[in-house]
């Protein structure tokens, strides 16, 4: 079931900002069967008890080793064809992230070689103006 508010019906309403943050449009609200609701508010209500969170924890420290595979070390792309080459480069990265995490060394943080400096770069280096590493350390 979906609640729909014209522009003209949404706008003047004083709890609008409680509701949208939409400037120009209207708004929709959708309210799912009762069926799935209860559902969804047993499974919210199953996920405070202490038991569910000992489960999930090993899930969390699954999910942060595939976070480092596919960001820290580009596995969402293989360099070879074939599912035994492919396996192979699966099997050499997992011993060098093993080798990584027992070393105690952090991982290098450029893993990749770094790219030639832009037109721009190379003139802010000629005329000696400083440089941040990133953009978003502009406005710190």
């Amino acid at each position: 079931m979906v609640a729909r508010f014209t522009k003209s019906q949404c706008h003047p309403c004083p709890a609008r900002a409680q509701c949208t943050t939409s400037r120009e449009s209207h708004r929709t609200v959708g309210f799912p069967p009762r069926e799935l609701r209860d559902l969804q508010l047993r499974v919210r209500a199953e996920q405070q008890t202490p038991e569910w969170k000992t489960r999930y924890a090993v899930r969390s420290g699954v999910e942060g080793t595939v976070n480092e595979f596919a960001h820290g070390h580009g596995m969402r792309h293989c360099r070879y064809r074939g599912q035994e080459k492919v396996h192979v480069q699966h099997v050499l990265a997992a011993i060098a992230v093993n080798i990584e995490r027992l070393s105690g060394l952090p991982p290098s943080e450029e893993a990749f070689r770094s790219r030639r400096p832009t037109a721009f770069q190379t003139y802010l280096d000629q005329h000696e103006i400083p440089r941040p590493k990133s953009w978003r350390t502009l406005g710190a």
